[in-house]
Formats: C-alpha cells, sequence, structure tokens
C-alpha cells in the first residue's frame, strides 16, 4: 500500500513538471532561394499557452560541423534552453545552419544561401506560426563559433530585424582560421561557400565580422560578446574587442575560463539571456 502511494505521488509530481515545462517543436522550414527543406527546433515557453500575448523571440545559432538541434542534445543540461525559455519567456529558435555555411550567402553556390534563408524565409515562418513580436524590438540573435560570426553578421547587415546580438566564441576573422597546417582542410570545408582552392584572402575579409566594425558603430545595436581564455578563436575576438572600443562602439565583453566547449557555452548562455532581458525590458516587449 505505501509503495503504491509513493508511485502515485512519483507520477503526479512528474505529470506536474511536466505540465509545466517549455514545448519543443521542430519546424519543417522550406526555403525558396535554396530549393530546400530544413528543420528548426523552436522552444515555447510554458507561459505560451495560458497567454494571449506576443512574445519576444532569440534566433540561437549552431556552430560549424553541427545542425539545428545542437543546442538541444550537446550541452551537459539537456533543459538548459528549455528553462531558459521559461525563466524569461521567449521563444527560442535553433534555425539549421549546415555545417561550414557561415550564415552567408555564396557568392558561387545557390544551394547555400543562409543569409537569405534566416532573415527573409525563417523569420517570416516563425513570425505566422507563433504570436511573436514581428519587429526589432522583439527579436534578438547569438550563435557560438561559426554561430556567433552567423550572428554578428547577420545583425550587423540587417540592423532593421534584430534590436541586440551576441556571440559565443565567434569565429569573427575566418581567414585566421587558415593556417599552413590546416589550409587544405578548411579550403575543402569552406568549398560550397567560396569555390574551390585559390580564394584569396581579401575574400574572406570581406565577409570577417572583424572588418565589420563601421557599420556596428553605425547600427548602435546592443552587443555582448564572450570568449574562453584558453579558445583557439580568443586573439580574434580580443582584437575584435579591441577595435569595437577604439570605435566607441558600445558593447560588453567578458573572458572567462574554459575552451571551445559546450560547458562553457552552457555557462555562458544564460549570461546573454539576462542581456537580452535587459534589452526587450527596455523595449517595452516583455511578457510578465
Amino acid at each position: 500500500m505505501k509503495k503504491n502511494l509513493l508511485l502515485l505521488i512519483f507520477c503526479l509530481l512528474v505529470c506536474t513538471i511536466t505540465t509545466y515545462a517549455a514545448k519543443v517543436d521542430t519546424l519543417q522550414i522550406p526555403s525558396v532561394a535554396m530549393n530546400k527543406t530544413y528543420k528548426a527546433a523552436v522552444v515555447v515557453p510554458n507561459s505560451y499557452v495560458k497567454s494571449k500575448l506576443n512574445y519576444p523571440v532569440l534566433y540561437l545559432l549552431h556552430g560549424a560541423y553541427g545542425h539545428f538541434n545542437d543546442w538541444l542534445s550537446k550541452t551537459p543540461d539537456k533543459n538548459l534552453v528549455s528553462n531558459l525559455a521559461d525563466q524569461y519567456n521567449v521563444i527560442i529558435v535553433m534555425p539549421e545552419g549546415e555545417t561550414f555555411s557561415f550564415y552567408l550567402d555564396s557568392p558561387v553556390n545557390k544551394g547555400s544561401q543562409f543569409e537569405t534563408y534566416l532573415t527573409k524565409e525563417v523569420i517570416q515562418r516563425i513570425d505566422q506560426t507563433y504570436r511573436t513580436v514581428a519587429d526589432k524590438k522583439g527579436r534578438v540573435i547569438s550563435g557560438l563559433s561559426m554561430g556567433g560570426h552567423g550572428a554578428l553578421y547577420l545583425s550587423t547587415k540587417h540592423p532593421e530585424l534584430y534590436s541586440a546580438v551576441g556571440s559565443m566564441s565567434g569565429a569573427v576573422d575566418m581567414g585566421s582560421m587558415i593556417t599552413p597546417e590546416s589550409k587544405e582542410k578548411i579550403t575543402k570545408l569552406m568549398e560550397p561557400v567560396f569555390g574551390p582552392e585559390g580564394v584569396p584572402q581579401e575574400v574572406y575579409a570581406a565577409n570577417a565580422v572583424l572588418n565589420m566594425v563601421d557599420k556596428m558603430k553605425t547600427n548602435k545595436l546592443a552587443a555582448i560578446i564572450d570568449c574562453g581564455v584558453d579558445d583557439f578563436l580568443i586573439e580574434s575576438n580580443r582584437e575584435l574587442h579591441r577595435r569595437l572600443v577604439y570605435s566607441k562602439v558600445a558593447h560588453e565583453y567578458t573572458e572567462r575560463p574554459g575552451a571551445h566547449t559546450w560547458e562553457y557555452w552552457e555557462n555562458a548562455l544564460p549570461s546573454h539571456l539576462l542581456f537580452f532581458h535587459t534589452v526587450l525590458k527596455n523595449n517595452g516587449v516583455l511578457v510578465p
């Protein structure tokens, strides 16, 4: 009898936790630009179903070699994104960016047009599917590594879409990744975006966030940037920080213990949500 009672209590607790947990949707989002359909994971906070309000949206980008569900499957705490969505009452969208797209529109490959996909097709589908604040005041973007580059790149080129941007361990200078030791490997990975071997460094430089500081200054978007002190991308992030400081571009910059790891990004993401929370509050779009 006692065992049955304990089992009943346990089941009730599980049901209660499940009832009050954020919901994870998987959407099929077609791309006219690329003539393909990709998946996106969407975490909707529990409060959404009980509310009639429009919700702000965080677009959270994955890194190189990854896919849309990385943030749900690779963090040590598998409930991290769901818990943050509930804590801050924000919809979190994790779109597909392929393994090495850098979220650019390739000048040589019509099958790799991820700038157009994310800024036009994904945002449009999300705003049509959910009750969102369909305006830059309610839209923010962040990502890790390649996704950090993507977040900074897309928000800099399309400031009309986002009110704030974040980068964790961002690959802000693509050209710096190409060393004599890594040239063959990186060039092969970047071929779908920039074409075969022999792409001039100027092509990489023209698309590097590191060289977009003047445009960032003009846009005046709220920005948070961080990188681990043991990360192989730390020097390019420090250089971006120096250029932003020199150009008097307001931003929050942090270096933390850690390397290019999911443990580091799990610790970094809550700081980004807190930063975005303040921005969204100032924009008057928070869901209480």
